[in-house]
């Protein structure tokens, strides 16, 4: 998570450097003015393209639900439409051509897809245990016989000794509880 806030935060400067560096002519001799006009242009035709995008998302999404499915990837796509809308507000071109990135659906496509695979499964897997993506673990105890602690083993590896002095379930020491005799 901190490696995508110090991207976030290397893009404005990655922004600040390129646009000094057109304003001084250290690249090629551009006019202020141009610059100017350019950040505005790419910002405002930005703009214009996320909102295409985002009324096409949004009748996807309605499609999706009026037949009974589940807009995953287009509940994704509007995330990063919304993104690209706020590298478009954002003044620069770095951030300008971030947001095309965002914004246009071929590109959006693959980024969609790393955004699911590294951001929204390991997530939704870390808040349900790994029941919604079926990474669940089942069958036994976990390291049953591979030199963990597995059923009859105690703490040391060795066998559990069933006087109780163990830390886990001991069924010599159990009682049963009979809930029918119990108002008396």
């Amino acid at each position: 998570m901190l490696r995508v806030i110090g991207l976030l935060l290397l893009i404005p400067l990655f922004d600040a450097v390129l646009l000094v560096a057109l304003a001084t002519g250290v690249l090629f001799p551009v006019s202020p003015l141009v610059i100017v006009a350019l950040v505005v242009l790419t910002a405002l035709v930005g703009m214009l393209l996320v909102r295409a995008e985002g009324r096409a998302t949004l009748r996807k999404i309605q499609q999706k639900l009026a037949q009974g499915e589940v807009p995953t990837d287009e509940l994704v796509d509007g995330g990063l439409l919304i993104a690209a809308g706020a590298f478009f507000l954002t003044p620069g071109l770095v951030t300008d051509f971030v947001g095309l990135l965002l914004a246009i659906p071929f590109t959006r496509y693959p980024i969609r897809a790393a955004t699911n695979r590294w951001i929204v499964r390991p997530y939704i897997d870390a808040k349900t245990g790994g029941f919604a993506s079926g990474q669940v673990y089942i069958g036994g105890f976990p390291d049953e016989g591979q030199g963990g602690m597995g059923a009859g083993q105690g703490p040391d590896g060795g066998s559990r000794p069933s006087g109780g002095s163990g830390s886990g379930f001991d069924p010599d020491e159990a009682t049963d509880v009979d809930f029918e005799d119990s108002d008396r």
